[in-house]
Order: structure tokens, then sequence, then C-alpha cells
């Protein structure tokens, strides 16, 4: 599962709208917010394209993706 609540902070911080992080996944909106409420799973390209955007490190990444959710 995503942990929402840091990912939800690094786009917050990065200041990126939610809107251009769909774009840029090539997903809705609607379907990003569903990603971020983990009623779906990010695919693993879309994980490493996200981080990309916000320039996350690879501990970052983890955290957010494959780490324990909090």
């Amino acid at each position: 599962m995503t942990n929402t609540i840091q990912l939800r902070t690094y786009i917050e911080d990065q200041g990126v709208k939610l809107g251009h992080v769909a774009n840029v996944l090539g997903i809705s909106s609607n379907t990003l917010r569903k990603k971020l409420n983990n009623e779906q799973e990010f695919k693993v390209s879309e994980a490493e394209q996200l981080s990309a955007l916000l320039r996350l490190t690879r501990d970052e990444r983890d955290n957010c993706f494959f780490g324990p959710v909090h």
C-alpha cells in the first residue's frame, strides 16, 4: 500500500498540482485520487515516474511505495 500521507507531503512540498501529476502519469484525476486513497495500486512504472517528477531519493520512494504504511 502507498504511504499516502508522505506522498501527499512530497507533492505539496514540490508545489505540484494533482492535475499535473495525473497528466504526467497518463491517468485521469479520478484514477489518481483512487491511487492516493489506496483504492487502487500504483503501477511500478507510475511510481517511478512520480518519483522522478518529485525528485525523490531511493529511500523516499521506497518509503512512499514499498515501506510501512502510516
